[in-house]
C-alpha cells in the first residue's frame, strides 16, 4: 500500500512537470494593449462581443495601433428563440462598413425547440457569403445528454442545409472532451479554457481558442473583453469552412 501510494505520487510529479514544460514551451506576448498573456503560436488573433461590452468604438478600437492586431470578431446576435442582442445590429453594420472578417453566433437554450432556434438565427443575422463561419454557442445543459445532443444536431443540421456553411460548436474543454468530441467528428470546435497551465489538445478540429475573458478592451476604460487565438490563416482564409 506504502509503495502505490509512492508510486502515484510519483507519477503526478511527473504528469505535473510534463505539463509545465509544454505550457513552458508555448510563446506568449506580454507587451500589448488588453494587459493579458496572448500565445504567439497561432495563426489568427480576434475578440467576441455582446451587449457585455456596451456600444463599442469600433473606429478607434480598430483604426488606432492596437497591438497584437484584432483579425476577426465574433459578435452575438441571437439567444433562445426571441431574444436578439441588443448591440448586434449597431456592431454588425460597423464591421461590415469597415471590412473587418467577423462572423455570428447563437446563445443555444436547451429545452426550447432548436429548429425554431435556427430560424430565429437566421431571421435576424441574415448571414452573407464573405462572413465566418456561424457559431453555436453551447454552455448549458438543462437536458440529459443525448437529448442535448440531438438537439444540438437538429439547430447545426438547419443551419447547414440553409447556408451552406456547417457551423462552428462553441463550448467549455469540459463539454468538448465529455459530451461533443466524439459525437460531431464531421464539425469544428471553438473551445474555451482559461486555466493555467493549459495546452490545447492537437485536434485539427478545433480552430478557435478563448483563453481569457478577463482582457481589457484598448480605450474602452473599465471594459472587459473576451480574447481568442485562430489555428486559421486570415490571410488565405485557409480552414475558414
Amino acid at each position: 500500500m506504502k509503495r502505490k501510494s509512492v508510486s502515484l505520487f510519483t507519477l503526478l510529479i511527473l504528469i505535473g512537470a510534463f505539463l509545465l514544460i509544454l505550457w513552458n514551451t508555448m510563446q506568449f506576448n506580454n507587451n500589448n494593449q488588453f494587459n493579458q498573456p496572448i500565445p504567439t503560436n497561432y495563426k489568427g488573433f480576434g475578440i467576441d462581443v455582446s451587449h457585455h461590452q456596451g456600444q463599442i468604438n469600433w473606429d478607434t478600437l480598430l483604426s488606432r495601433k492596437v497591438t497584437p492586431q484584432i483579425q476577426f470578431v465574433y459578435l452575438k446576435a441571437t439567444e433562445g428563440i426571441n431574444h436578439v442582442d441588443r448591440e448586434w445590429d449597431y456592431n454588425r453594420n460597423k464591421l461590415l462598413d469597415l471590412g473587418i472578417k467577423h462572423g455570428a453566433y447563437h446563445f443555444f437554450r436547451p429545452n426550447i425547440d432548436p429548429v425554431t432556434q435556427a430560424k430565429h438565427f437566421l431571421s435576424n443575422y441574415k448571414p452573407l457569403e464573405k462572413d465566418l463561419t456561424p457559431v453555436l454557442d453551447v454552455e448549458i445543459e438543462g437536458q440529459t445528454d443525448d437529448v442535448l445532443l440531438q438537439d444540438v444536431a437538429l439547430f447545426l443540421s438547419t443551419i447547414e442545409k440553409q447556408t451552406g456553411k456547417r457551423p462552428i460548436i462553441y463550448t467549455s474543454f469540459h463539454f468538448y472532451r465529455t459530451k461533443f468530441q466524439d459525437s460531431f467528428l464531421n464539425y469544428k470546435f471553438w473551445i474555451a479554457a482559461y486555466s493555467t497551465p493549459f495546452v490545447l489538445p492537437k485536434d485539427e478540429r478545433i480552430l478557435y481558442w478563448q483563453f481569457t475573458d478577463q482582457a481589457d478592451l484598448p480605450f474602452h476604460r473599465g471594459v472587459k473583453v473576451d480574447l481568442n487565438v485562430s489555428r486559421i490563416n486570415f490571410d488565405t482564409g485557409v480552414n475558414q469552412k
